[in-house]
């Protein structure tokens, strides 16, 4: 069955895994700490699990207090709370840098497709700027169901990768570059506009819709193989 619990200031989607395959996720950012231990505490209980993006430190102070066991990451700003182990990660997803700054972004990415079940092959600082670091790697991206490429600058990566891998590649262009950057716009614009067929894009700096697109995708491949 599905329903929904009330808080008050929130209606909860605890049908959402029923409809979707997923449970629904806290985005933190801008929720009061009284408003973020409800919305968790209610998740977890409904879902046995509960990912929060976009978390402070101090936000996940806030949940610790009522869920002792949730874990948090500075790096990608996830909160994320099990009551049992997390499962055997199935498939293969590639997640891909430009460079070292556009990690944290990554992060999220890659962490968000590991707490929903997949597995998560982690190939960081491949940008363009030293192409031969990213052809020794050629080989481990193809092996991916899926590849999520993250870039920032001028955004030319998931291009890049697009013309050498026969899977989707998912694309997120980051904030990171310098000021004609315009905040990731230049990198988004690149993105959209790549000439390489396969390449699909998300947001600015939206490392948690990557890693979700990129876990469908992977499920999907899974799924297939195991029909074969």
């Amino acid at each position: 069955m599905s329903g929904n619990l009330a808080a008050g200031f929130a209606d909860l989607d605890t049908g959402r895994r029923e409809r979707t395959g997923f449970p629904e996720v806290v985005f933190c950012q801008g929720k009061e700490d009284a408003f973020l231990r409800d919305i968790f505490v209610r998740l977890y209980g409904a879902n046995g699990e509960v990912m929060g993006t976009r978390a402070s430190p101090a936000q996940y102070e806030a949940v610790r207090s009522v869920l002792p066991g949730a874990g948090y990451d500075a790096l990608s700003r996830l909160i994320t709370a099990r009551k049992e182990a997390a499962p055997e990660p199935l498939g293969n997803i590639a997640v891909c840098t430009a460079g070292t700054a556009d990690i944290a972004v990554a992060e999220e990415a890659a962490q968000t497709a590991e707490f929903f079940g997949g597995r998560v092959s982690r190939i960081y600082d491949v940008g363009v700027s030293g192409i031969h670091r990213l052809l020794s790697r050629t080989e481990e991206i193809r092996r991916a169901n899926v590849v999520v490429a993250v870039a920032g600058m001028e955004g030319a990566l998931a291009s890049v990768i697009g013309g050498l891998v026969s899977v989707p590649v998912i694309a997120v262009p980051t904030s990171v570059g310098y000021g004609a950057n315009l905040g990731g716009l230049s990198a988004l614009l690149t993105m959209i506009n790549s000439c390489a067929n396969g390449v699909s894009v998300v947001n600015i700096d939206n490392g948690y819709g990557a890693g979700y697109i990129a876990t469908q995708i992977n499920r999907l491949a899974v799924a297939g193989k195991a029909t074969q």
